[in-house]
Parts: C-alpha cells; structure tokens; sequence
C-alpha cells in the first residue's frame, strides 16, 4: 500500500505589529521636546503631537492653522481639519488665522510639520503641481499655510520614501528649505528656521551643517542602506555607522490605536 506524502501548510507570512503610517507617527512624536510650541495639521502631524504630549512632552502646545492655542483633542475624536470644532477642545485660546501666523513671524513657534508631494536634497518641498507650470500632469492642494511655516520655524516633514517623491529638484517650491544649500537660505531672506528633520517609513534624514544638503541619520529597523538609496532620486549620503531607530513600543502604539480607533490615518 502506498501513502501520499504529507502536505504541510507554507509559512505564514510575519505580520507586521505596526503599520508604516504608525511608524511615521511614533518616530516622528520622539522628536518633538516638552514645552516645544508646534504647528500640526491633521493625519499624522497631530497624531504625533499628541502621542508625544501623552507620553514625555506632556508641556507641548499645539497650534491650528485654523486659530487655535494649545488644545486637547479627545481620543477617538480627531479633526478632519484644523477648522473643525473638534480642534478647540480644551484649547488656551480661539483666535483668528491672522494672530497664529502673527504669532509665527515672531518667533513663538518651535516646530511645524508638514508632508510634500516631492521634495529635494535640500528639503524644499512641492505641494503645488506636478510637471511643467503652464501644463502640469497634476494639480496639488498648495501651500495652505505651508509656505509661513516652512520660511519661520523648524520643520519635521513627514512621508513616504519612494524615489518619484525624493527628487533631484522639486517641481515648485511650495515651502522653502535649505533653497540651493550652503546659506541660500539665509540670502533668500529667511535667516530663521530650516528643515530639521525628515522622517520616513525606511528611515530619518538629517541636513549636513555646512552643504545643507539632506544626509540618513538613522534607518528603520530591517531597512539596509542601498533600499534607502534605491528609493531616493538623488545621491543620499548613508554613514557607515548609521543608527537603528528603537521600534514603535507597545504603550506608543496604544496611544495611537485609542486616538484614531477607526484607522482612518493609521492603517
């Protein structure tokens, strides 16, 4: 009598215990410090805000492009934009967009975030369009608040590394950063602020203090430097003794999970 082999089931595949938009949210909330004021937009900028605020900064204040001061957003409540009532829970104060962004150019601002179509070696980035200017392929939301932020406070950008996204040079500037390097800034006209940090799903980007130009300062966990690079558009430099990020912690993911429940940007 003969008998069929057995058939064993494949392996399942790992299932990650985060997602990527979770990641950009836990690394991204680790570099902002208590008692930091910041500028958030909805999605993931104020989903690190808060997470950061529930966990070491709980001194942060948030502002609304929409008009207001150091609110509480509850969980499982989060604003579909920065002009929702949603937005003013327990907040300091309920102002025009006018005295924000007057706040702003007087430097009561630490850090804002932001997020880009494209964006280049020097951390200029597009939100504008896509293509050449008389005929773009695809039209953008714009600047918003964008261009303000960008040219007066320390900006965390925050999306996904993808080479059509990392460019040699941006479409448009929409939001300024380091312009053509060295101090281009500066001569542009904007001596304050500056692109801080880029953060990814493979990794976090820093700028060299002198060229400006973007740099790796730390790479996600299984993420290798050629990845890196063969998703970026333009030569990125990778130190050989790069650093590793600590993986999103289960107390950080629970924050995130209780504040956007339904997975509407976390998923």
């Amino acid at each position: 009598m003969t008998t069929e082999p057995v058939r064993t089931a494949p392996p399942l595949a790992a299932v990650p215990a985060y997602t990527a938009s979770e990641l950009l949210a836990v690394m991204s909330a680790r570099l902002l410090k208590d008692g930091q004021t910041v500028f958030a937009g909805v999605g993931i900028p104020l989903l690190a805000a808060i997470l950061a605020q529930k966990t070491h900064a709980p001194g942060l204040t948030i502002l609304f492009e929409g008009g207001v001061i150091g609110p509480f957003v509850e969980a499982g409540k989060l604003p579909p934009s920065t002009n929702e009532q949603r937005c003013t829970r327990r907040a300091n104060m309920l102002v025009s967009i006018t005295e924000v962004l007057l706040m702003l150019q007087r430097g009561y601002v630490d850090v804002g975030f932001m997020g880009g179509a494209q964006i280049d070696r020097f951390g200029n980035l597009n939100s504008s369009f896509i293509g050449d200017a008389d005929n773009p392929k695809i039209r953008l939301p714009g600047t918003g608040g964008g261009n303000d932020i960008a040219s007066l406070a320390d900006m965390i950008v925050a999306m996904k590394h993808e080479k059509r996204r990392f460019v040699e040079k941006v479409d448009f500037i929409t939001s300024p950063g380091f312009v053509d390097g060295s101090d281009s800034r500066a001569r542009a006209g904007l001596p304050a602020g500056g692109m801080f940090r880029v953060v990814t799903d493979l990794g976090i980007m820093g700028f060299d203090e002198a060229t400006k130009a973007m740099t790796v300062v730390a790479l996600h966990p299984g993420v290798t430097p050629q990845a890196i690079k063969d998703n970026t558009g333009f030569e990125l430099p990778v130190p050989a003794d790069v650093a590793v990020t600590e993986v999103p912690g289960d107390v950080e993911l629970a924050i995130l999970r209780e504040l956007d429940p339904a997975r509407l940007y976390t998923a």
